[in-house]
């Protein structure tokens, strides 16, 4: 399991079994989607004793770059009384799973009409510490890029020099790429471009944020 998770119970005491399923559906999401970046999942018990529905709550808040955020919310109401917590969270994750499938349906739909709009370039900087890089475009553009932008989790593999594809956005500091795909990968990295002593190098106008 690749994505950074955030699990709060609220009423709820936390078992091993629950953190098993949780976690094992959780895997199964990302064989769904495999870029996604975040995930906060809340357990409740909203009502103690509810005249109908389910006591319980799950909650999935899901963020899918560039700019997606899936939101999975099971609270079963009238019919379905006193349902198992284990049950209410499977359907929640039945939800989300089934919302992940079709923004990436609609990804890869954009993707195909689009491709012309992509652009091209060249990895001139990365700072692996701080999840940040730039690109050079051919037209001597140089652009910022967060990791969380970079698809298919392949931001590791990213060496200055790599070819990739990417859709230019407009960030807080200016122009950013968003959905970076890597489409060539050189087989000699010049060590002395990849480090995080090249801040100096970096466009004016771009602030450096400890992470």
């Amino acid at each position: 399991m690749q994505m950074p998770v955030d699990i709060t119970y609220r009423g709820v005491e936390k078992s091993d079994a629950l953190e098993t399923l949780i976690r094992s559906k959780m895997e199964k999401l990302e064989e769904v989607c495999d870029h996604i970046i975040g995930c906060h999942i809340a357990v409740e018990k909203a009502h103690e004793h509810p005249s109908h529905g389910s006591p319980y709550r799950v909650r999935l808040d899901i963020t899918v770059p560039p700019n997606h955020e899936i939101v999975a919310d099971r609270n079963p109401g009238e019919g379905v009384q006193y349902a198992s917590l284990e049950s209410v969270i499977r359907d929640a994750f039945e939800a989300a799973r089934r919302q992940l499938r079709d923004l990436n349906q609609q990804q890869e739909g954009r993707r195909k009409q689009h491709t012309e709009q992509a652009i091209a370039g060249i990895v001139t900087k990365l700072f692996p510490s701080q999840n940040y890089g730039f690109i050079k475009t051919l037209d001597g553009r140089e652009i910022y890029f967060h990791r969380n932008s970079v698809l298919h989790d392949d931001y590791d593999r990213l060496s200055v020099g790599a070819g990739v594809q990417f859709f230019p956005s407009e960030g807080e500091n200016g122009p950013q790429a968003s959905t970076i795909r890597l489409v060539d990968k050189p087989g000699i990295r010049p060590a002395d471009n990849r480090g995080d002593s090249a801040e100096s190098e970096a466009p004016q106008g771009w602030e450096y944020v400890q992470s």
